[in-house]
C-alpha cells in the first residue's frame, strides 16, 4: 500500500498548524486495504457491532488498561488536560473512563454572549460548506449521500435541508467525548439508524466509498424558532458512531451533569448543554441547517481554503480543505444568509492572504 500524506490541521485558538497523530493508523490502512481486499468477510466482522465492540475492549478495558496508572500515562501520550476533569480521580480509574470523562465545561468551554450563534457541538475538527444543487458530499471519492444520512423514508426532513448548508466535525480518540447541543430550540424529531462501525481516521474514510451514510448514526431535529431559541431554522445533527463506538447515550442536562434525561420530541434544551456521549473510540459529528438561515465564521471558512496546509481531505473531486480545531460550546456560526456558496468553490486568489490566523471571536 502506497504511504499516505501526512494530515494537517489548524488550531483555532493559536492559528498554528498542527501534524495529526493518528492513532493505530497504520492498523486502519491495513484493515481498510489488505484485509478489506483479500479477506471482505473478516472485514465485515470487523466493522460489525460485535467486532467493534471487540476492539473497544482490546483498546480501553483489557487488564493493562484498568488501572490509574496506564490511565495518567495515556492522559500524557494524548495530551489531556486532566485540570478540565470535573471527577479527576474518576477520570485515571481506567482508560475507558478516561475517554468518557466529564469536564468543568462551563468553566473551560464558554459560550458567546450573542444569543444568535451556533456553538460547535463537540470538540472536533471541523469542515463547513454547502449543499448546493447537490446531495452528495465528496471527501476524494464518495464520502456519504444526503438522502441516505438522514433515513431512507425521511423526505420531511432532507426537503427541509434541501440547498442548506452543513458543517462536519470529527472528533479523535482524544477528545472529550460529550457532544453538546448546538443551539437552543425543541426537539421535533429524533429516530436511530443502523449501519457498520467504520473508522473516521482519514485513510478510512477515503478508502470506503460512503462509510459515513452507512454506519450507526442518531438524527435529532431542533425547530430553533421558538421562544428563547436560536433563531436560525431546522438544525439537524446526526451523531454518527466509528470504529469502537458501541453506542451513543443521549443524557440530556439543563444544568452541568445533573438530572440526565433521554432526548425526546417535545424537549425544549438550551443551547450547549450535555446532550450525549460517544462510547470511546472517534466518531462523527454533522449539522444540516436551512437554506439563508446561517452563515459561518469567517476564519473557519477561510481556514479551510488555505493551499500552504496538507489535508488529506478535498471536496468537489480535487479542491483540498483543510479541518480547523474547535473547542465544544464555540461560535460556528451565526444567524443570517452569508456569502456562500462562492467561498467554497473559487479558486484561492491574493485575497486570500489576508486570511485572520485565529478565531476572531
Amino acid at each position: 500500500m502506497s504511504a499516505m500524506p501526512s494530515h494537517k490541521f489548524i488550531d483555532r485558538r493559536s492559528g498554528r498548524v498542527v501534524t495529526e497523530a493518528l492513532m493505530a493508523d497504520r492498523l486502519v490502512k491495513l484493515l481498510y486495504g489488505p484485509v478489506r481486499e483479500s479477506a471482505p468477510l473478516l472485514f465485515k466482522a470487523l466493522v460489525s457491532a460485535r467486532g467493534s465492540q471487540l476492539l473497544s475492549f482490546i483498546q480501553f478495558d483489557r487488564a493493562s488498561r484498568r488501572n490509574p496508572t496506564a490511565a495518567r500515562q495515556l492522559a500524557a501520550d494524548l495530551n489531556i488536560d486532566l485540570d478540565e476533569c470535573l471527577d479527576p480521580d474518576e477520570c485515571l480509574r481506567s482508560a475507558r473512563h478516561l475517554f468518557e470523562r466529564r469536564i468543568q465545561y462551563w468553566q473551560f468551554r464558554p459560550t458567546p454572549a450573542a444569543a444568535d450563534r451556533v456553538v460547535s457541538p463537540a470538540d472536533a475538527r471541523i469542515l463547513v460548506g454547502s449543499l448546493d444543487d447537490t446531495d452528495r458530499f465528496f471527501l476524494k471519492e464518495k464520502f456519504f449521500t444526503f438522502d441516505e444520512l438522514l433515513g431512507a423514508d425521511k423526505a420531511q426532513w432532507r426537503a427541509a435541508f434541501s440547498h442548506g448548508r452543513f458543517a462536519l466535525l470529527r472528533l479523535t480518540p482524544e477528545k472529550y467525548h460529550y457532544n453538546h447541543t448546538p443551539v437552543a430550540g425543541r426537539v421535533v424529531d429524533v429516530y436511530a439508524l443502523d449501519g457498520a462501525y467504520h473508522s473516521c481516521n482519514p485513510a478510512a474514510v477515503l478508502s470506503v466509498a460512503a462509510p459515513f451514510s452507512k454506519n450507526k448514526r442518531v438524527v435529532t431535529v431542533f425547530d430553533t424558532d421558538q421562544p428563547g431559541g436560536t433563531g436560525v431554522g431546522l438544525v439537524a445533527m446526526v451523531e454518527i458512531v466509528a470504529l469502537m463506538i458501541g453506542d451513543i447515550v443521549q443524557c440530556y442536562s439543563a444544568f452541568e451533569y445533573d438530572a440526565p434525561m433521554e432526548v425526546v420530541p417535545g424537549l425544549t434544551v438550551l443551547r450547549g448543554r450535555p446532550k450525549s456521549l460517544f462510547r470511546p473510540g472517534s466518531s462523527v459529528v454533522a449539522l444540516f441547517f436551512q437554506k439563508d438561515r446561517i452563515h459561518f465564521d469567517p476564519d473557519l471558512i477561510a481556514n479551510q481554503r488555505r493551499r500552504d496546509v496538507a489535508s488529506r481531505f478535498s471536496f468537489n473531486f480535487g479542491a483540498p480543505v483543510v479541518e480547523t480545531d474547535i473547542q465544544v460550546r464555540a461560535s460556528l456560526a451565526r444567524s443570517g444568509p452569508g456569502p456562500e456558496p462562492a467561498w467554497l468553490h473559487r479558486a484561492p486568489g491574493a485575497a486570500d492572504e489576508a486570511r485572520p490566523q485565529a478565531c476572531p471571536i
